[in-house]
């Protein structure tokens, strides 16, 4: 089969497509024939070994598509059933080995593009706004990258769940789109200083909670645009790591909470994944959150979708078609 391997850690021209054997199932496992990919933040830490994978090895993390084999001791899927997955490597590829716990079936109202588009970044944006901080109608909300895959869906699912929503983004194009996802009070970041337009914005108070996604640039002014006992959810470092920082910090600026949490916990359980997913496949479904594929590139043209997400010339979803 045709994959994208990594054998050097480095920028995208490090993504080269391959020939390599079709991956087997083992125990537990299910075989997918992969017809759409999920392009996400995570994958390019991955190439650059921020966050660490053994080399060499196929990039990507989200997938959908349809079973082609199950092993054994896999009972819950059958050959022919659509499903999606997340957070399982090795999806920049025709064909993956899955976790059976990590795949749910995908419902006969969403293709396999929304599928790939709706996996990770929908059910992060579910767990951020239903279990990290649980919202409530009248709750101040600041997102960062508004007009991102996870920005789009989560200034959504807040304006579903009641809250106010304050979103930046870089240019008017992207400022268009939150507006359009539902966001209340638009930032132009490269315009705007944005602590001061939420202090502003909020007669001084600040807000609830900050759904931080772009890390070092974003950090200091995030923690300032918090209300005493605000929290802050760092959940991406789009520009990079956060320095260490005092927690007596945390204290000055109000006692303020900071958590650093991952999907992977939040569905860690069969019971947890698959309720969350139907509660985010079901608002898809109805039409109350609406999925924006930004552009689509051939698997081979990985390395451009990589160039793109990381110059911020991206918007919505970035998949891959096998």
């Amino acid at each position: 089969m045709k994959a994208i391997r990594v054998h050097e850690l480095g920028g995208p021209e490090v993504l080269r497509l391959e020939q390599i054997p079709s991956p087997q199932p083992g125990s537990g496992d299910v075989l997918v024939e992969l017809r759409a990919i999920g392009v996400n933040f995570i994958d390019t830490y991955h190439r650059q070994g921020l966050y660490k994978l053994p080399i060499p090895f196929t990039p990507g993390v989200e997938g959908a598509g349809v079973v082609t084999s199950v092993a054994p001791d896999v009972n819950q899927f059958k050959p022919g059933d659509r499903v999606v997955y997340a957070l399982s490597p090795g999806a920049y590829a025709e064909q993956a080995a899955v976790p059976a716990a990590k795949l749910v079936r995908l419902p006969a109202q969403l293709d396999f593009e929304a599928g790939a588009a709706a996996t990770l970044q929908g059910l992060t944006a579910h767990y951020l706004t239903r279990s990290t901080f649980v919202l409530q109608p009248g709750h101040a909300v600041l997102v960062h990258a508004a007009a991102g895959g996870v920005g789009l869906l989560l200034v959504q699912v807040a304006k579903l769940l009641g809250a106010t929503v304050f979103g930046t983004v870089s240019t008017e194009e992207k400022a268009e789109l939150a507006r359009e996802a539902g966001a209340d009070h638009v930032i132009l970041y490269t315009k705007q200083d944005f602590e001061a337009e939420v202090r502003r914005l909020t007669s001084g108070k600040g807000v609830d909670v900050v759904y931080e996604s772009v890390g070092r640039d974003t950090f200091d002014k995030s923690l300032n645009s918090l209300k005493p006992r605000g929290f802050l959810i760092l959940y991406g470092q789009a520009s990079g790591p956060v320095p260490p920082l005092d927690p007596q910090v945390l204290n000055a600026k109000g006692s303020l909470f900071l958590t650093r949490p991952s999907l992977g916990h939040y569905t860690a359980s069969r019971e947890e994944l698959d309720a969350r997913a139907e509660e985010l496949f079901g608002w898809i479904a109805q039409g109350r959150v609406k999925l924006r594929i930004g552009v689509r590139y051939q698997l081979e043209n990985a390395a451009q979708a990589h160039r793109d997400l990381e110059a911020r010339k991206t918007t919505g979803k970035v998949v891959l078609v096998p």
